[in-house]
């Protein structure tokens, strides 16, 4: 098969658009399927209904008219026979002469001008006197199953196409009936009519129908399309009402016109979108209520707390010349102070970025060195806990823009989690880098968490079991702070967990601001639970030589977006042995 050049393409390409466009159309047009719709039925009506009305007129006409020339057959055949039986002639120059006049005298019957043959029948012997016709050309058109079908002595017809010149035929009809002959024997006689004139009028009735037909389709169109449009506009306006309050504009509503099942219609809708709008209201009136409580509070809070603090560490300082109970008192004072001031500090974190105001100071820096950092201030907690700390980091730089402070406050907490819950087995920090994307995954081999849990992981102060100590002294925010961070960066947060088989979360963040991500360097859940990429998002290349090295950023970037994307989560049935002792790392 040769194959299709260029411009074969080419073509082949600008002949499938109308097409595609016409499809897009079909799909995104209710007006117009119904429109075609009622008109390819009823298209398909109409002809049903002429092709049945042609068929009983053509029979009805061919019938009356086929009865009225075979009574008028009959007679003329009658006239014949007695004109012959009354005949003198005795010789057979004179028979001829008689056959000669009555077909002469039959060409002209009561409903036109006919041709008429007067033929010797089959199987007659004897001495003849030939056969006459009107129009000899013609006589062909008597076949020999009529001429055998007239021996029996009784009137027969057939249908016949006669020849008019020029290549062109009438309908016409033949019929035939025996007469006896003096001196000659058993003749013959044959009448051809010709059908044209009713087929004339079957052709005129038929075009009448055809005009009526079109007529029909124009004005069933034009009221399909007049009934679709005052049905399909008022729901596209609707649509487009409706996206426009997606939008947020609130403000937008329909125009009421009349007193039908439309405007009812727009009616309702409109009472819905002010329902609507004043409940977003009421729900933006006391969210940001609540944001400015949280913040004052949060404020208000640090003047008592900052002279607690300072009483606390007089005490806290002399507790050696405490009584043991005193002692411990003092401890605990210390302790729960030191949560108080992160809990306050984590509301003004969140209060920030539920204003919109938290900006993202960012630089080009090495995401293994941030990593290493996070490690080793988790590695006092996890030498406590008894859990390892494993570091797998790549052979390539891992440079992105990013904002340290931020991104190690993410892996502080991915690190706390994932040593709070390993109950002392070991946490895994992973690093990949791709062309596009860095990624950090923390997998502990702990209590782990199931696909509901995972869910929910991020929300602010939700905890899988209430009962749950926390001992080393969490505040609920962190990992809803570490999405909001992640978001930040425009990159994702995801949990991965399987009751007694541990969790895995990853960080995954653009190397360049503007970046679109469409999956991660690292996989979400480890290779032996075959997780769906729906649940853990599509891995690239991530081969060091394929990684190109990325321009210098230059200036400074603030983001004040919030985006909200879903937290993906997946599970899995592997087995991992717990290890303790002291925190290592290796790269």
């Amino acid at each position: 098969m040769p194959r299709l050049t260029a411009w074969g393409r080419l073509g082949r390409a600008r002949a499938r658009r109308p097409a595609r466009a016409l499809a897009r159309r079909w799909r995104s047009s209710l007006q117009l399927r119904v429109l075609a719709s009622t008109l390819t039925i009823g298209l398909v009506a109409l002809a049903a209904i002429g092709m049945y009305v042609g068929e009983l007129t053509s029979d009805g006409l061919f019938d009356q008219r086929r009865e009225q020339l075979l009574s008028e057959a009959t007679r003329s055949t009658q006239q014949a026979q007695e004109f012959l039986s009354a005949s003198a002639a005795d010789t057979f120059t004179g028979v001829a002469l008689l056959l000669e006049d009555v077909t002469t005298a039959q060409r002209n019957g009561g409903s036109g001008e006919r041709d008429v043959f007067l033929l010797r029948a089959p199987g007659q012997t004897g001495v003849g006197v030939g056969a006459t016709a009107t129009d000899r050309s013609l006589v062909e058109l008597v076949s020999r199953e009529l001429k055998q079908a007239v021996v029996d002595d009784r009137q027969h017809w057939q249908s016949v196409a006669i020849p008019v010149g020029g290549g062109q035929v009438e309908p016409g009809i033949v019929v035939g009936q025996n007469v006896d002959v003096p001196m000659a024997g058993t003749y013959q006689m044959f009448f051809l009519y010709s059908l044209q004139a009713e087929q004339d009028r079957l052709d005129f009735l038929l075009r009448t129908l055809a005009v009526a037909a079109v007529a029909v389709v124009g004005l069933l169109a034009g009221m399909t399309w007049l009934v679709t449009r005052r049905t399909v506009h008022p729901v596209r306006r609707a649509a487009h009402v409706a996206e426009r309050l997606a939008d947020g504009h609130l403000s937008e509503r329909m125009a009421v016109r009349g007193e039908d099942e439309m405007a009812t219609l727009a009616r309702t809708f409109n009472e819905m979108a002010e329902s609507l709008q004043d409940q977003i209201h009421r729900m933006e009136e006391l969210s940001m209520l609540q944001r400015r409580f949280v913040s004052d509070v949060s404020h208000e809070l640090r003047t008592p707390l900052t002279t607690i603090r300072m009483a606390g560490e007089v005490i806290h300082g002399a507790r050696e010349d405490f009584d043991p109970s005193i002692k411990r008192s003092a401890e605990l004072l210390a302790t729960q102070l030191d949560r108080f001031e992160d809990l306050l500090a984590d509301l003004l974190e969140i209060s920030r970025f539920d204003a919109g105001a938290a900006v993202l100071d960012a630089e080009r820096r090495d995401l293994r060195g941030i990593v290493l950092q996070a490690v080793d201030n988790a590695t006092p907690l996890a030498e406590r806990r008894g859990s390892w700390l494993h570091v797998d980091l790549p052979d390539v730089r891992a440079d992105a823009d990013v904002d340290p402070r931020r991104v190690e406050r993410i892996l502080r907490n991915l690190l706390v989690n994932g040593i709070e819950h390993a109950d002392g087995s070991a946490v895994e920090v992973t690093v990949g880098v791709d062309a596009t994307a860095v990624a950090v995954t923390v997998r502990d081999h702990g209590v782990g968490m199931t696909q509901d849990e995972a869910l929910h992981v991020f929300d602010r102060f939700w905890r899988a079991d209430p009962a749950r100590a926390r001992t080393t002294g969490g505040t609920g925010l962190g990992l809803a702070i570490s999405l909001e961070d992640a978001h930040l960066h425009g990159g994702t947060l995801e949990a991965w967990g399987r009751p007694g088989r541990g969790a895995c979360f990853r960080l995954t963040l653009p190397r360049r601001a503007g970046i679109r991500l469409d999956g991660s360097p690292l996989p979400l859940a480890p290779a032996d639970d075959e997780p769906s990429v729906a649940e853990t998002g599509p891995l690239r290349n991530t081969d060091p030589a394929a990684l190109p090295d990325l321009p210098p950023m230059t200036g400074e970037i603030a983001i004040v977006s919030n985006p909200t994307d879903p937290v993906r989560t997946d599970v899995r049935t592997d087995d991992a042995a717990p290890t303790a002792g002291a925190a290592r790392r290796r790269s």
